[in-house]
């Protein structure tokens, strides 16, 4: 699915976008914006929480300067959702492996979201 990241561009099932970017589970990919630049705050999850997927990961960008606050965090586990946040690198493989595991597995498919900051 996610075929590459590098800063400022990720290429998903053969499309490069420059932008940050919510990925699904189901191969959809939707712009990513946040209020602030490099906060993500409950507003700005609050679409991926809506699907109710098992697990959101949070790609917080080539240094990890975007910052998940301590509401946004808590948001998502209220709702009973695994939360993984990482460099958007190692996030990107992450999500990578939670999806292809749960596709090989009889019956069960993890909805897994992933929210990538591409810069910073």
């Amino acid at each position: 699915m996610i075929e590459e990241y590098k800063f400022g561009s990720i290429t998903i099932d053969g499309k490069t976008y420059n932008h940050d970017v919510e990925v699904r589970w189901t191969g959809e990919t939707l712009k990513w914006w946040r209020k602030e630049s490099h906060i993500v705050g409950v507003d700005d999850i609050q679409r991926a929480v809506e699907v109710r997927p098992d697990t959101i990961i949070i790609g917080t960008g080539e240094s990890g300067v975007a910052k998940v606050t301590e509401e946004a965090q808590n948001f998502i586990k209220e709702n009973g959702i695994k939360l993984i946040i990482d460099l958007t690198e190692q996030a990107t493989k992450t999500f990578n492996v939670i999806n292809e595991e749960s596709e090989e597995e009889e019956g069960k498919q993890d909805k897994v979201i992933g929210l990538f900051h591409l810069t910073c």
